[in-house]
C-alpha cells in the first residue's frame, strides 16, 4: 500500500475508456431498447458507478478514495461496431483516482457483455485504457491518439484535460512530489 500521508490535498482527475465489440444487429437492439435483458446502457452505466465507488474493495492495497465526481457514459458507435464506455473521476485529497476510473470502465464493459452475450456470443471486451490523469504524483498525462499502451504525452499544468482545467503544482514542491513508498 502506498503511503499518501505526505501527499498534498489537491484536485485529482482521471478519464478512462473501454470498448465492447458487438454485431450490428446487437448494436441496433441496444440503441432501439429491444435487448431481451433490458436497457443495456443504463444498467452498464449504473454498474460502472457502483464499481468505481467500491474500487478499494476490489483492488488489493488500493486506498479508499472519496470521489467528488464519477461520470460513466456508454455510447454506441455504429461505424466501429462497438459500445464505447467513457468514465471521468475526480476527488480532492491525497492519492490518485485512475484506478477508480479504470475499474468503473471495466465493470461497465463487462456489464454490456453480460447483457448481450445470449444475443451475441461473439461480443468481446476489446480493451480498457487510461486516457488522461491530472493532479497526481506523476504530474499530468494524456494519451496521444497514436500512443501505444505505455506511451503518452505530458500536458502542461493549467491546460484543459477532459474539459476541465488541470490543477497548479503544490506550493513549495517545485512542481515535484516525492516518490511513492510501498509497504504495509
Amino acid at each position: 500500500m502506498a503511503d499518501v500521508t505526505e501527499q498534498p490535498v489537491i484536485a485529482r482527475r482521471a478519464v478512462a475508456e473501454a470498448e465492447v465489440a458487438v454485431s450490428h444487429e446487437t448494436l441496433s437492439a441496444i440503441v432501439d431498447g429491444t435487448n431481451p435483458k433490458g436497457d443495456v446502457l443504463s444498467v452498464a452505466e449504473l454498474a460502472g458507478v457502483m464499481a468505481g465507488k467500491r474500487t478499494s474493495d476490489l483492488i488489493p492495497l488500493c486506498h479508499p478514495v472519496a470521489l467528488t465526481d464519477l461520470l460513466v457514459r456508454g455510447v454506441p458507435d455504429r461505424a466501429a461496431g462497438v459500445v464505447r464506455i467513457r468514465v471521468e473521476t475526480a476527488a480532492i485529497g491525497p492519492g490518485s483516482v485512475e484506478m477508480e476510473a479504470l475499474t468503473a470502465a471495466a465493470v461497465a464493459a463487462l456489464t454490456v457483455y453480460d447483457m448481450v452475450r445470449d444475443l451475441d456470443p461473439s461480443a468481446a471486451v476489446l480493451g480498457i485504457k487510461l486516457l488522461s490523469r491530472s493532479g497526481g504524483e506523476s504530474d499530468t498525462w494524456q494519451r496521444t491518439p497514436e500512443a501505444g499502451p505505455s506511451q503518452g504525452a505530458r500536458v502542461p499544468r493549467g491546460a484543459r484535460v477532459a474539459g476541465r482545467i488541470s490543477s497548479p503544482p503544490p506550493r513549495g514542491s517545485g512542481g515535484r512530489i516525492p516518490p511513492r513508498r510501498y509497504g504495509a
